[in-house]
């Protein structure tokens, strides 16, 4: 039976009780694939900075390299902070140590869950935003200070937009755009920016108009990033590929969630060109940690996106069938009715959306 070794870094919060799902989960799922996944946990995360003052071991980043991938619960605590007041957020470190530069955050509606939307067009949501991960204003995280005190006090922090940078995010997003067209999707690609303010958006407007040119058979378009988010809320279903700026991928991608009931369904992947982190998009949830009834889904959707990624990777189409295994096990158990997570009004917790999916694998 092929083997696969993933690093398993569950974290802080409801990270930790995600995650333990999701392990039974790909135990439940190997041999009906004929895969093994050895799934080895490491330390990492707020709780951990505070037991022993490393958030993110250097044995846990070498495990990291080691492996075929990267499965991540979520970490951060509100109250675990730097010296410069910002949160203890080992994810950052991950993404920027193993050049993760994209962020990709896919967005679909499930029938069997309700949606905020009235629209019946909601339906039909159907996207992937595509966050540039280690340049725009996060560039600045740890590189910010702080001149004068008092009332003429002033905090700075630089936006960083580079050529090969926005090169390849645009890339990324292009050949998503193109793989997804070949599934019957739209094929389309819209750039996010604010190009009538700042130069580096304008710099970034420029660079994906470039990119685009090797890309005719898709059809592109630009928006700034206030009109998107007015049209993400009135009509979502028109999007197919948002490709963006690091932070305003941040806040995009939260509300995308949003359209499709929050971020219990959110799932995402920081990939590189050598790895990929895989993890919900939710946070540690500290106000419900402990309580069993966090929505696994987005983790479970998550286990699924790397297995599609391995499955590309390591040319082993079987994966890409457990993958969809794993997507189809999930929206039967919400279309037939069987469970109902808490974020969404119900009463099933993480145990039992867990087994319902594995019931149906």
């Amino acid at each position: 039976m092929k083997s696969y070794e993933v690093a398993v870094l569950p974290g802080d919060g409801i990270g930790v009780e995600v995650t333990a799902v999701a392990l039974d989960m790909l135990k439940t799922l190997g041999p009906k694939i004929d895969r093994h996944f050895n799934t080895v946990i490491h330390p990492a995360g707020a709780q951990h900075y505070l037991d022993s003052g490393d958030a993110l071991p250097a044995s846990t980043l070498d495990a990291c390299k080691k492996a075929d991938a990267i499965l991540f619960g979520a970490m951060g605590l509100p109250h675990v902070r730097g010296a410069d007041g910002t949160e203890i957020i080992p994810q950052l470190d991950l993404r920027f140590a193993l050049d993760l530069y994209a962020g990709v955050r896919p967005i679909r509606t499930w029938p069997g869950l309700p949606v905020p939307l009235s629209s019946p067009r909601a339906a039909e949501i159907d996207m992937v935003l595509v966050r540039e991960n280690t340049e725009g204003l996060f560039y600045s995280r740890g590189r910010g200070y702080v001149e004068g005190t008092g009332s003429e006090a002033a905090a700075f922090d630089q936006m960083k937009i580079t050529h090969a940078g926005t090169s390849r995010i645009c890339d990324f997003a292009l050949k998503l755009a193109r793989s997804r067209k070949s599934l019957g999707k739209k094929g389309h690609v819209t750039s996010v920016d604010k190009a009538n303010v700042f130069a580096s958006m304008a710099f970034w407007r420029q660079v994906f108009e470039e990119r685009a040119e090797a890309f005719k058979d898709i059809t592109i378009e630009h928006a700034y990033v206030d009109a998107m988010a007015l049209n993400l809320v009135m009509k979502p279903w028109q999007y197919d590929v948002l490709v963006t700026e690091n932070m305003f991928g941040d806040i995009l991608s939260d509300l995308i969630a949003a359209l499709v009931g929050g971020m219990g369904m959110a799932p995402s992947a920081d990939i590189g060109d050598q790895y990929a982190v895989f993890q919900p998009s939710h946070g540690t949830a500290p106000d419900i940690a402990g309580q069993g009834i966090a929505n696994p889904s987005a983790m479970f959707l998550s286990a699924a996106m790397m297995l599609e990624w391995l499955s590309l990777r390591h040319q082993d189409p079987i994966l890409l069938k457990g993958a969809r295994m794993i997507e189809q096990a999930l929206e039967k158990a919400f279309q037939e009715g069987d469970v109902l997570p808490y974020d969404f009004g119900g009463r099933s917790d993480t145990a039992a959306v867990a087994r319902a999916v594995m019931a149906r694998l």
